[in-house]
């Protein structure tokens, strides 16, 4: 019956850090887009009033996108990477720890 406990914990304890590393993934991402959002506004302002010329925005937030994409997934990754790894290792401790008692 306690072997089912750490299923549980563990279970528990991974679906924690993925929901973790969704909510970082899109606060990560969507910052870079604002602030890229932003950089065009101003961009895009400075240029119409010295030149009278427009920037598209995809010039600009295509770029952004992708960027954004990449370091909010390298950051996902690495915490789920991490935490599998930690939560491997408490497991393995716990077992440990269980075997010695018996």
């Amino acid at each position: 019956m306690r072997r089912l406990g750490h299923r549980r914990s563990i279970v528990v304890a991974v679906v924690l850090w993925l929901v973790f590393a969704f909510v970082v993934w899109n606060v990560i991402f969507d910052r870079i887009i604002v602030l890229a959002g932003r950089r065009y506004s101003y961009d895009a302002t400075l240029l119409y009033r010295t030149t009278g010329k427009y920037l598209l925005i995809d010039t600009e937030m295509r770029p952004a996108l992708a960027h954004a994409v990449t370091v909010a997934s390298v950051v996902a990754v690495a915490i789920v990477a991490g935490s599998l790894l930690l939560i491997r290792v408490a497991a393995l401790r716990d077992a440990a720890r269980d075997q010695r008692r018996s």
